[in-house]
């Protein structure tokens, strides 16, 4: 028998398939929720597992689970290693906040973004100097003066990071250049009404 109970519907709705879910498994439902199983029946765990698989094929099929946050996306950072600190490093990067936190985990950011700062440098000594003073604050961090979780972020071979961003401010001038001689070759091809065309095509 359904138990009347107050409380939300949904609730009561559950119970009522759970009961109904046991009496077809032939099992007696008491008042308190408990069963007393028959031979050829399921446990009351099961009818309540049948129950709960159900509900979730149905929600399936009514499309309860479509277009939810990160659908058909890998999960992040599945195969790292655990951070305990996973929840302050992922909210400063979701909301781009510099400056503030350990410095295990600015000096983590900083890291992965040091890169990019040096690409836009044009001059060598100035990607020394940054790299030396991002040297000397992991120095700094390591030694936990300030406390806080340990600083795993490695230093920059100053020499070897000077080498590769040689690299690939030779690479960029390459490309530019190549696109130059490229857009040079269309424009010796063009006719003089398609050259007065281009000019003014609006960029």
């Amino acid at each position: 028998m359904v138990r009347k109970e107050p409380g939300d519907a949904r609730l009561n709705v559950a119970r009522y398939e759970i009961d109904r879910l046991a009496r077809e498994a032939g099992e007696e439902v008491g008042p308190d929720g408990a069963t007393e199983k028959d031979s050829a029946g399921q446990s009351m765990m099961e009818a309540r597992a049948q129950y709960v698989e159900i509900t979730i094929q149905q929600a399936i099929r009514r499309g309860d689970f479509d277009n939810l946050p990160g659908a058909g996306k890998p999960i992040e950072n599945l195969g790292g290693t655990y951070d305990p600190d996973w929840w302050i490093r992922q909210k400063i990067e979701r909301e781009k906040i510099t400056g503030l936190g350990p410095p295990a985990l600015t000096l983590r950011t900083e890291n992965a973004e040091l890169d990019g700062r040096i690409d836009q440098t044009n001059t060598e000594q100035r990607v020394r100097e940054l790299l030396d003073d991002f040297n000397k604050r992991v120095i700094t961090a390591r030694r936990q003066l300030q406390g806080g979780p340990p600083v795993v972020t490695p230093t920059r071979d100053i020499d070897l990071e000077v080498e590769r961003w040689r690299e690939r401010r030779a690479a960029r001038h390459a490309e530019a250049e190549a696109v130059r001689e490229r857009e040079a070759a269309e424009l010796a091809a063009m006719t003089w009404r398609e050259r007065r065309r281009a000019r003014r095509r609006p960029v």
